[in-house]
């Protein structure tokens, strides 16, 4: 396959403000990188995209105008849901679009991780990739491009999309993922939103197959025409989405099923198999845990610290503190649950792009204690941590930086409540002012979030801590957290976090689980 090549190194600053970090996709002459703005002191994803040789500075401006039009035209109508490009430049060569971090996981390294999802999942990712398109289609705009390295799986949220107003800047060929081009992309003729219908089918084909359609076969020109030739296989695990699929990917664009139809068709399959995502995800068929992002040098200052936090637990959602974490837990006196508050109309938890296979299932160790509750066993991580958990409950994934930081989630998979328990070696000194400063800017770019109450200092353990309550999503997605995160000493801390369906929240359930949890969490020097 045809590969742009880095003419920026990592230890120099391209536009000389951003530090590339590591590269995280790989498309035919275009890559993704993990930056850093280290004027801003903000971490940044940074697309290097090779432009033909014969490109003037003319041909520069107009492509960098455009992409930051088109981005911040959808950024406003889909708050949440495009990535904001904050600055584009052309430099040795290459256009360099330069993006907000999004707090979530690319598509494309969920299903290298997990090997497929189940149909419903894909379904209800499936909807929310097509609410932007529509905004999108709106506007007169196609993405032209969308592919998994173009589409972010948050835990707190919907899917945010990158990339749009990149179509038809690169060189030969134009397409960057030639697997997921139309057919008339692959004969190179004018396109229009049905071509990023044509994308949307492939992603949903991949995701419940754990492949695409049409299969990369070394070289553009000859997967463009496999595209364009071959008849499409068969998908066999598509279940409830198979008509749907094969509706998207017809060769002739006048014959591809309309938006409506596609969103009936998707919202039916969310309908007729409420408890599908309560079942165990196919064993994973490809690679192993999601590599998390290489800092390459200490970022300066408090904000710096959060920041390098974030970059490091890359597949946490926006929600999750590094420093002072998106912890669940909270007491305000010692194993005391915090005072219920009321909640909003009943919601499920989006499930973020986890699955109970992404790391091999851990059950809670050992007999159960006499002081602990009716149905709830201590769980011993090999992380060095222990907590007590409900019965059935497990560890759904876990995501790490050597020596800097982890995270570790729990809970019964699908839409049940869970627990993410979080480790920093990076931590500020001031606990609320982290909460304060350096998270919630971030949550509130997630849909409905509004926070409840104060950021309030706490004690826990003895130790410095402070605690933040809120409400996120909407509809069928509203969920309930209160987060606690803790000093250690120097710059280790932990966090907790709780999340549940918001309807649940002053469930006894929940407020026992609150209640335990906290009682119950030793650090590895207890």
């Amino acid at each position: 396959m045809t590969m742009v090549k880095a003419h920026v190194s990592a230890h120099e600053l391209l536009a000389g403000r951003y530090r590339l970090l590591d590269v995280f996709s790989r498309e035919t002459n275009r890559l993704w990188w993990y930056a850093e703005d280290v004027a801003a002191e903000q971490p940044r994803l940074v697309a290097q995209t090779a432009l033909p040789e014969s490109a003037g500075q003319d041909t520069a401006r107009r492509v960098t105008a455009r992409v930051v039009r088109t981005s911040e035209t959808l950024r406003l109508l889909r708050p949440g849901q495009v990535a904001a490009v904050v600055d584009a430049v052309v430099e040795a060569g290459a256009l360099w679009t330069v993006t907000e971090w999004v707090h979530g996981t690319p598509l494309g390294e969920l299903l290298a991780q997990e090997g497929s999802f189940h149909p419903v999942r894909a379904a209800r990712l499936g909807l929310e990739l097509l609410d932007v398109l529509r905004a999108a289609h709106d506007e007169g705009i196609t993405h032209g491009e969308l592919s998994p390295g173009q589409v972010f799986v948050r835990d707190g949220g919907p899917v945010v999309v990158t990339g749009f107003g990149l179509a038809g800047a690169t060189l030969v060929p134009r397409l960057t993922a030639p697997s997921y081009a139309s057919p008339e992309q692959a004969r190179d003729e004018r396109i229009g939103p049905a071509a990023d219908l044509w994308a949307l089918g492939a992603l949903l084909y991949t995701m419940v197959e754990g492949r695409p359609p049409f299969r990369d076969r070394g070289r553009p020109d000859a997967t463009l025409k496999a595209v364009d030739r071959l008849p499409l296989r068969t998908p066999l695990r598509a279940g409830p989405l198979t008509q749907v699929v094969q509706g998207l990917l017809r060769k002739n664009a006048r014959e591809r099923l309309t938006r409506p139809v596609v969103r009936e068709a998707l919202t039916r399959a969310l309908r007729e198999d409420t408890d599908a995502e309560r079942q165990p995800a196919p064993e994973p068929r490809l690679r192993g845990a999601y590599r998390a992002v290489r800092l390459a040098g200490p970022l300066r200052g408090r904000r710096a610290l959060a920041a390098g936090t974030a970059l490091a637990v890359v597949t946490v959602a926006a929600a999750v503190l590094v420093a002072s974490g998106a912890l669940s837990s909270g007491t305000d006196r010692a194993g005391a649950p915090p005072r219920a508050t009321p909640s909003a109309p009943a919601g499920r938890q989006t499930d973020g792009g986890t699955s109970p296979t992404a790391t091999p299932p851990s059950q809670p160790s050992g007999p159960a204690s006499p002081a602990l509750p009716a149905g709830y066993r201590r769980y011993t991580a090999p992380e060095g941590f222990s907590v007590a958990l409900p019965d059935g409950w497990r560890r759904l994934t876990t995501s790490r930086v050597s020596g800097l930081a982890y995270r570790v989630t729990f809970g019964r998979g699908g839409d049940a409540p869970t627990l993410a328990v979080t480790y920093s070696e990076r931590v500020g000194p001031d606990p609320v002012a982290v909460w304060r400063d350096d998270v919630e800017p971030g949550l509130r770019k997630l849909p409905g979030y509004d926070r409840v109450g104060a950021v309030r200092a706490t004690t826990y353990q003895g130790r410095r801590a402070a605690d933040l309550e809120w409400l996120a999503g909407t509809g069928d997605t509203r969920v309930h957290t209160f987060g606690r995160g803790f000093l250690l000493g120097g710059t280790r801390g932990f966090s907790l976090r709780f999340t549940t369906p918001a309807a649940a929240w002053d469930d006894a359930a929940s407020r026992l689980a609150l209640k335990t949890f906290l009682g119950t969490f030793r650090t590895p020097e207890e």
